[in-house]
């Protein structure tokens, strides 16, 4: 995942149980990213998430239009093509 909004499915702790990790889902993609930028986050949360690192808080309503604009431009296909292309590396 380069960039998405994706919403916080659940939290656990890893590495030796230094580092916050999320589940977190886009669409159909589910994917980890460190929490460490964001320690006020909780599950439900939507989060702006660069290379695996949630940068910060994003509101319900702005997720749901930032979903709903990569719909409309076909841009959700190629994040899933994309997505299941990393998989097989």
């Amino acid at each position: 995942m380069c960039l998405a909004i994706p919403k916080i499915k659940a939290i656990e702790l890893q590495y030796n149980d230094t580092v916050r990790m999320a589940k977190v889902v886009f669409g159909t993609i589910v994917k980890e990213a460190s929490l460490e930028m964001v320690p006020a986050v909780k599950v439900g949360d939507y989060v702006l998430v660069h290379v695996g690192v949630a940068r910060g808080i994003v509101n319900e309503a702005e997720a749901a239009k930032t979903f709903q604009y990569l719909k409309e431009n076909g841009e959700i296909d190629e994040l899933i093509e994309h997505t299941q292309v990393d998989r097989s590396n």
